[in-house]
């Protein structure tokens, strides 16, 4: 299954916003994934801020674990924001 994260916003950086979206996500896609890996696209988002990424991707994270597929991405915000957070899960 692909998550497309654009779906959520181009510009994600705030906490709440990022919480929101994952109660979303939780509720109507996660769901539907079982066995399957997950590919998170984040092809269209301007915009990646690490308090966004920190409440949709940690959890996201927590519960497929290696099943997780960053697909590749130019956008600067979105290297950095990932490159933070893997960071602070190496840290835990």
């Amino acid at each position: 299954m692909r998550i497309e994260i654009k779906k959520f916003g181009t510009i994600l950086s705030s906490r709440p916003a990022g919480k929101e979206a994952w109660l979303a996500a939780k509720a109507y896609i996660v769901p539907d994934i079982k066995e399957e890996n997950v590919e998170v696209d984040f092809n269209g988002v301007q915009v990646l801020a690490p308090s966004w990424a920190d409440e949709f991707l940690t959890p996201l994270q927590k519960m497929f674990g290696k099943k997780i597929k960053y697909l590749p991405c130019d956008n600067p915000t979105v290297k950095t924001t990932l490159e933070i957070l893997d960071e602070q899960h190496k840290d835990h």
